[in-house]
């Protein structure tokens, strides 16, 4: 299965164990976000993370939220809070997308120049605290049509992908590793990856559920990993305290 990463990026590695463990913060929305007893078994993929890095090498603190998009996570301090708790050697995974341009939800939709400019300030201000940003292009949704993959996030993964080449930031270009998992999987088969439940199959969605955004704990499990081979094609000092 071919898989891209669109920043040839490079740092120099070390194999050495942090005296103090490196914490990965997840900055992003619901398809990250660590869920609730009610909500299984709607799972992110920031949980299944967590099983890839070393254990006391590495902290990975989940800070993504269901509904937030960069505007929200801002505005509610979520942002604030993050960045005022991340110390030197850190590592800050930023993936919105998902509500940004979700233009008819009002409540959280951002502007793609406001997106822009939040993503930079993102990088901007990780920097400045002396730590790592990490983007990643938004996750792709299960939309076919005629048995083709469709897209569903418009010019916001361009403009991830511009924002990486142009302040020259670490780039997991996710959107494409996904796409390319949904279709190894086909169109029938991807439905394991995601949140579709018979009805009684679940006691939190008893009527059932087709949800083509949510990941599965399988399908959570599969974008974890795809973000890992990302990190590793980056050569950051970070991948060398991943788990073999």
């Amino acid at each position: 299965m071919a898989l891209l990463v669109l920043c040839g990026l490079s740092w120099p590695a070390s194999t050495a164990t942090p005296a103090v463990p490196v914490t990965v913060w997840l900055a992003g929305d619901s398809t990250i976000a660590a869920k609730r007893p009610q909500k299984r078994p709607e799972t992110g993929w920031g949980e299944a993370f967590e099983s890839h890095v070393k254990t006391g090498a590495v902290i990975v603190d989940n800070r993504a939220m269901n509904g937030r998009s960069t505007r929200t996570f801002i505005s509610e301090g979520r942002w604030q809070a993050l960045i005022d708790a991340t110390r030197p050697g850190d590592y800050v995974f930023i993936q919105f997308g998902h509500n940004d341009q979700s233009v008819e939800k009002k409540d959280r939709y951002t502007p793609p120049d406001d997106y822009r400019r939040n993503l930079e300030r993102f990088v901007r201000e990780v920097r400045a605290h002396k730590a790592t940003p990490v983007l990643l292009t938004p996750v792709a949704r299960r939309r076919f049509e005629q048995g083709r993959l469709q897209d569903s996030h418009g010019e916001y993964p361009g403009i991830v992908r511009d924002v990486a080449t142009q302040h020259e930031v670490a780039l997991i270009d996710l959107l494409a590793r996904s796409e390319a998992i949904l279709r190894e999987h086909g169109e029938e088969g991807s439905k394991s990856l995601y949140l579709w439940l018979r009805p009684g199959e679940s006691s939190n969605y008893p009527d059932g559920l087709q949800d083509n955004t949510h990941f599965s704990p399988q399908g959570a499990a599969l974008m974890a990993e795809a973000v890992v081979e990302g990190l590793r094609e980056l050569d950051l000092p970070l991948k060398d305290l991943l788990q073999p």
